[in-house]
C-alpha cells in the first residue's frame, strides 16, 4: 500500500496511541480492536499499514533504537569514549525498564520476534565494532553480531528475580548504573573494559555528573 497523506496521518496516530497502550497496559494485554478504536482508524486500515500488532512494535523498536546511542553521546559529550557512550546507553535503557514494568516488556517481546530482534542486533553490532574493534582488531560486524545475540540470549534465559526493596533501592540513579556497568567483572554489555580505562571512564562519569 502507497502511503498517502491519509495513511500517513493514521499511522502517526496509531503510533502515538500504541506508545500510550503499550506503556499504561502492557504490550501483550493491548489489543488492536482497543488500538483502532482510541486511534479512530478501521481494522482494515490499520492491518493495511502495520499487518499486524508486531508490525507497529518492529516500528517502535527502529525508532527506540535509532535514537538511543544519539541521546546517550549527547549526554556523554562530543568528545566522550565510545565505550563510555556505550556505557551511558546501556545504563539509561536498563534505568528506563526498570522503573517501568510495561516497558520492559516491550523490550522484552522486541527481542523475542526474529523481525524486531534482527533489526537491534544489527544496529548494536554495528555500534559494538565501532566502541570495541581497537581491542578486538580482528572481528567483523558480523562476529559482533554473533557476539551480541548470544548475550542476549544469555540475558533472556536468565531467571527473573525478585530483589527486596531493603537490598534495592527505591530508584536507581544513571550515576550508579552507569558505574556499575564499568566496574562488572562481566563488562559493559559483556565486553571486557580494560582497568586504566574503567578508571577514566569513572572520572569522567564523575565531573559529568558533578561527583568529582
Amino acid at each position: 500500500m502507497a502511503i498517502t497523506d491519509a495513511s500517513m496521518a493514521a499511522k502517526k496516530r496509531i503510533l502515538a496511541v500504541c506508545v500510550k497502550l503499550f506503556l499504561e497496559k502492557g504490550y501483550n494485554r493491548t489489543t488492536v480492536a482497543e488500538i483502532t478504536k482510541a486511534a479512530g482508524v478501521s481494522i482494515s486500515t490499520f492491518q493495511n499499514i502495520f499487518r499486524a500488532k508486531d508490525g507497529v512494535l518492529n516500528e517502535l523498536v527502529e525508532f527506540m533504537f535509532s535514537n538511543q546511542f544519539g541521546v546517550a553521546r549527547r549526554l556523554a559529550g562530543a568528545d566522550a569514549s565510545p565505550v563510555y557512550v556505550y556505557a551511558v546507553e546501556t545504563a539509561l535503557q536498563l534505568v528506563l525498564t526498570e522503573r517501568n514494568e510495561n516497558l520492559r516488556d516491550i523490550y522484552l517481546e522486541a527481542y523475542t520476534q526474529s523481525e524486531a530482534a534482527d533489526y537491534i542486533h544489527k544496529r548494536t553490532a554495528s555500534e559494538l565494532q565501532n566502541i570495541f574493534s581497537t581491542y578486538l582488531p580482528g572481528y567483523s560486524e558480523s562476529d559482533f553480531y554473533e557476539m551480541e545475540q548470544g548475550y542476549v540470549t544469555e540475558m533472556l534465559s536468565m531467571p527473573e528475580c525478585e530483589i527486596s526493596e531493603d537490598v534495592r533501592p527505591a530508584e536507581i540513579s544513571e550515576y550508579d548504573e552507569i558505574a556499575r556497568l564499568i566496574c562488572s567483572d562481566e563488562g559493559v554489555g559483556g565486553h571486557y573494559v580494560p582497568e586504566e580505562l574503567k578508571e577514566q571512564l569513572l572520572t569522567r562519569l564523575e565531573e559529568g555528573m558533578g561527583r568529582a
